[in-house]
This record gives C-alpha cells, structure tokens and sequence, in this order.
C-alpha cells in the first residue's frame, strides 16, 4: 500500500477508535445530571447513589476520549497538509470555537464539579454538570458544521491566485443543510447510546445474585431511566434519520444510490424499492435473491413512494463530464466501495432497531412498581446477555453510521472540490505513516484495556453506599474525606 491507502487507514482506525467514547459521554453527561437533579428534588438517596456511581464511569470514559482525540489534529498536518491548506481557511473558525469554548466549557466545569461535592452550593453544582452537557453539545454542533463542509461545501469562495477555499459566510457554515439534519441525529444517536450504557450496567445488577436485594429498587429506576432514554432517543434518530436522507439525496446522490447498490435510475411514478438484504455479488451488479420493501427507497430519498431515484451509473457518466477538466476533482471513478454502503447502511439501522427492541423489553418487564416477580423474570441468564448487547448495538450502530457517512463520500474529501487522493501530504512516505499508525494502534490496544478494566472495576462495585436519610447532605463529611470523589 502506498502513503494515500495507509493515511486513510490510520485516520479510520482513530477516528473509528475515539468515536467510541463521543457518544458515551454525551448521552451519559445528560443522565448524570437528570440523576442528580432527580435527588435534588426528591432527596432520595438511590439517586444520589446513581449519580456519583455512573459519574465515575463517566469521567473514565471522558478522560480516555480527550486522549484519543488529540490524535485526530496531528493527522491533519502530518498525512494531510494538502487537504489543511485547501480548508484552513474554512475550518479554523469553528474549531478554533470547538477548542476554546465548547472544550474549555466542559472540561473547565467537569473539575468543578469532580472536585465541587460540599464546596459548593449545591444547585450550583448541580449546574455544573448541566454546563458540561452544554458543552458537549457546543463541541459536537461546531466539529459537525466543519465536516458538513466536506459532505456540502457552502459559505465560501475558491481564490484562483492561491488554490485555497476561503471563507466568506460564516453563518452559511454553522447553517448548512446538512449540518441541521446530521447535529439531531448525531445527538438523538448519542442520547441512545448513553442511554443503553446505563441500562446495560443497571440490568447486569439487577441480574446478579450477589447484589444486594435493598440495592434492587435503585438499580430498577436506572434501568427504566436508561431504557426510557433509549426509547425516546430512538424516535429522534428515525425522524432526523428521515430528513437527513433526503438532504443527503439532494446533495450527494451517489451516496443514497450506493447505500442501495442502485446501478439503473428509477424513473417517477415507479417507486425505488428498498432490500432489507440481498444474496448476490458483493457490488450488486448481479443479484440472485432480495428481500424488499416497495417503495421505500423512493420515499427515504424523495418524500414519496413515487418519486425518481438517480442510479449509479447515470450519476458516474454526470460526475465524469461535470468534474473531468479539474487537476483536485477528476478521477476515474466517483463510486464509493458499494458493499461498504450497503452493508453499514443496514448494520447502522438494524443493530439500532434491536436496540430498541430490548430497551422495549425491559420496560415491559419492568412494568408497575416492582416485585419479586420482577426479579425472577430478570433472573434469567439470558438478561445478562441483553444488558452487554444493549451497551454494545447503539455503540456500534454509531460507528456504521459514521462509516457510511464517510466512506460513502468517497472519492471526495470535500464534495465536488477536492478528491482523497489529492489532499493526502505530498512530503510523507508509506513507510513514516505505516511507523506512526503501527504505534497509535498498538498505544490505542493498551488504552482499550485500561479503559475496559476500569470500567468493569468501577461498574462491578456498583454504587456507594450513602446514609439512608432523605436529608442527606454530601458537604457534611470529614475534613479526611476531602477528596471522596477523586479517582
């Protein structure tokens, strides 16, 4: 493999690898703060409990996403210099706000509120972890508005003299299209994993037998928190999915076309179907056996059941005579890996669909106020390999998601500007990126493992006991017990 395959893949496996912890922490930061808020109003102390129990796993997982995504900047000058002098421009307003609002934002109060507990008001840290949410949020809706430049390219002008886009409509950026419908569903997709990482951690302790049953109930009101937050999440991410196909339509046809191997245009009035999966050759050019949805592929990309949907190869024969003349757009071959679409396409909606299935489940097993009987149905082994499956399906629908998004894209690295292959360092050698993706990788296995057994430490001990008095005030402990919360 030459410099160019080697660069894509190492920004695939860190990107891939740091966006297991995003959306952890953004969904789980909204329900740690809901947990605490919850106590503050009710002054049970189970929710006290919950809080300081899942803010631990909380702040691990932050810690080791902040590590890995300091990465993803190196990347940009060592294997993509050209790709960073063609954007710079564009790019360097809403991450330098990522980096010195939204970033300092949540880590700034995310201190505050690890070492805030007694030293503080109390609704004012309660506050803080709010702001960490927001942060969040900020951090995530500025790093989308830049790669929504890259999926459709608005608010800037390209300068002949010096080969660069530059940016002339901030707003333009911080509102495109894409960026509108992908920030919901982005976040929709975030809240479900955080909402399953909960549930599948409250259901493995409702399961075991070694917790204790006084402990049951607590566990019970997480476990219906997070399958709630899955449910719910799950409705926003179809909706905001349903938008942004169409966006995704009008703006990279090719995309919606390879996420259904449709190589032949689908005229209007005849209706585009939709294969839930397909026996045949891996491009699907030759298909032996499909099951389809009528329809519905026409509807996904256009609103109705009639609508025209463009196939591969008109939109190939389109894209050759319209960026043919171009030294940074012109290729022979504007599709992208068409197993890969297909295939992430269904994994992102199917492992999500089951997701939601078992978050389903569980409430209705966990249905009325609770009983012994609701502890025997939970008793059954095969809950405890729902609760891995829960924190596992949104965590990787995720992934396929982004994999599409970003794969499907392909040969672009900014839509209609700018092919991969000539954005990639033309100074770095096969040999430096194979050295440097050799010791990111093996670094990113060693952190895997602490963070899986720190969270698995943390997750077995299951929540802190507190003083079992409604009253209870977490500023009225030992001057020895200064840092109680510090891990």
């Amino acid at each position: 493999m030459d410099a160019l395959d080697l660069a894509r893949w190492q920004f695939g496996i860190t990107t891939v690898y740091h966006y297991f912890f995003v959306p952890i922490t953004i969904g789980l930061s909204l329900l740690v703060a809901i947990m605490q808020t919850q106590w503050m109003r009710t002054r049970n102390p189970q929710w006290l409990r919950l809080t300081k129990f899942f803010g631990k796993l909380f702040t691990i997982n932050f810690a080791l996403g902040l590590v890995t995504g300091i990465v993803q900047e190196f990347q940009f000058g060592m294997n993509w210099s050209d790709y960073s002098r063609f954007v710079g421009d564009i790019f360097g307003a809403p991450l330098a706000i990522e980096a010195l609002l939204a970033f300092f934002l949540e880590s700034t109060f995310l201190g505050l509120w690890i070492f805030g507990w007694g030293r503080i008001p109390e609704k004012l840290h309660a506050t803080a972890i709010w702001l960490v949410h927001i942060g969040t949020l900020l951090s995530a809706y500025f790093i989308l508005a830049a790669n929504s430049f890259m999926q459709n390219p608005v608010g800037y002008r390209l300068n002949p003299e010096t080969g660069r886009a530059e940016l002339t409509d901030f707003l333009a950026v911080l509102t495109n299209p894409v960026q509108l419908v992908t920030f919901p569903h982005v976040i929709a997709a975030a809240y479900m994993t955080g909402g399953g990482f909960v549930l599948a951690f409250a259901m493995w302790h409702l399961w075991r037998d070694a917790t204790p049953r006084t402990d049951k109930p607590m566990y019970r009101k997480a476990a219906k928190l997070g399958a709630v937050t899955v449910l719910v999440a799950s409705l926003g991410v179809i909706v905001s999915g349903d938008l942004q196909g169409k966006v995704m339509t009008e703006v990279q046809p090719m995309k919606m076309a390879a996420a259904e191997a449709l190589y032949e245009d689908v005229p209007e009035g005849e209706g585009a179907p939709f294969s839930i999966v397909t026996v045949g050759t891996l491009d699907g050019t030759e298909e032996v056996w499909a099951l389809t949805v009528p329809k519905l592929l026409s509807y996904l990309a256009t609103g109705t059941l009639d609508g025209a949907v463009e196939g591969i190869d008109h939109i190939q024969e389109r894209y050759e005579l319209t960026y043919a003349g171009s030294e940074l757009t012109a290729v022979e071959d504007y599709r992208p890996v068409i197993p890969v679409t297909y295939w992430t396409f269904r994994l992102m909606m199917g492992l999500g669909f089951a997701a939601m299935a078992i978050a389903a489940a569980v409430l209705w097993v966990l249905r009325g106020r609770g009983s012994e009987t609701d502890e025997q149905r939970l008793a059954h082994r095969a809950w405890g390999w729902a609760g891995l499956l829960v924190l596992l399906l949104p965590l990787l629908a995720n992934t396929f998601g982004w994999m599409f998004t970003e794969m499907g894209r392909q040969p672009w690295l900014v839509m209609g500007l700018m092919t991969t292959q000539t954005g990639v360092s033309p100074g770095t050698t096969a040999a430096e990126v194979l050295t440097s993706m050799t010791v990111f990788t093996l670094l990113y296995g060693v952190l895997a493992v602490v963070e899986v057994g720190l969270l698995l430490r943390y997750g077995r001990a299951g929540a802190e006991q507190v003083p079992e008095d409604a009253s209870y005030d977490p500023r009225n402990r030992d001057d020895d017990d200064a840092f109680v919360f510090t891990y």
